[in-house]
């Protein structure tokens, strides 16, 4: 086994346990990271399959998107530190059997479909670079365009959403103020 492999075994794994870690938990904060530090693992993966532009782009993506989701919650979470007791799971008789007839689905996926010949030869990392831009500036800009717009008009209107609502003071409050400081 090459330490390649070995580095993406690793990763896995860790994404997988931190996965599970994201449902057993009773904390939106420890969910929260549970989540942030599976998906990193998953752009560990990336690394490690010398994919490095996915796999800073899998990062950087996470740690901007838990930037927001702490936004959202210190505003509208009755306890944004997120230690109160909560049960993270919802429908468990169906969701465990979901996920087990999701998963031997992806398993007979995986193993019963022809994959094809493994290529000998991998192009460079600037070239999959290249040809990633290619798809991404291509066909699904409008893809990529629309959820930033998205991005920031949900950002936009939290922010306008926690701002609270101030009423100017009138000049005649202010003169009944004067008056009563100077009794």
């Amino acid at each position: 086994m090459s330490l390649q492999a070995f580095f993406v075994a690793v990763f896995g794994l860790a994404a997988i346990g931190f996965g599970v870690a994201v449902f057993r938990t009773a904390s939106m904060v420890r969910s929260a990271l549970a989540l942030l530090f599976s998906q990193a693992a998953i752009g560990c993966m990336f690394l490690a399959m010398q994919s490095e532009f996915l796999g800073v782009l899998q990062i950087m993506m996470m740690a901007t998107e838990m930037s927001i989701m702490a936004i959202f919650m210190v505003m509208f979470m009755m306890d944004p530190g997120g230690l109160g007791g909560m049960d993270m799971s919802h429908q468990k008789r169906f969701s465990i059997g979901a996920g087990v007839i999701a998963a031997g689905a992806a398993f007979a996926v995986a193993l019963m479909s022809d994959w094809g010949p493994v290529t000998a030869e991998a192009p460079d990392a600037a070239m999959q670079t290249r040809e990633l831009g290619i798809e991404m500036l291509g066909r699904s800009m409008l893809i990529f365009e629309t959820a930033a717009v998205t991005i920031l008009t949900a950002m936009i209107a939290a922010t306008a959403v926690a701002i609270p609502v101030r009423e100017p003071a009138r000049n005649d409050d202010k003169n009944e103020n004067d008056k009563e400081a100077s009794r």
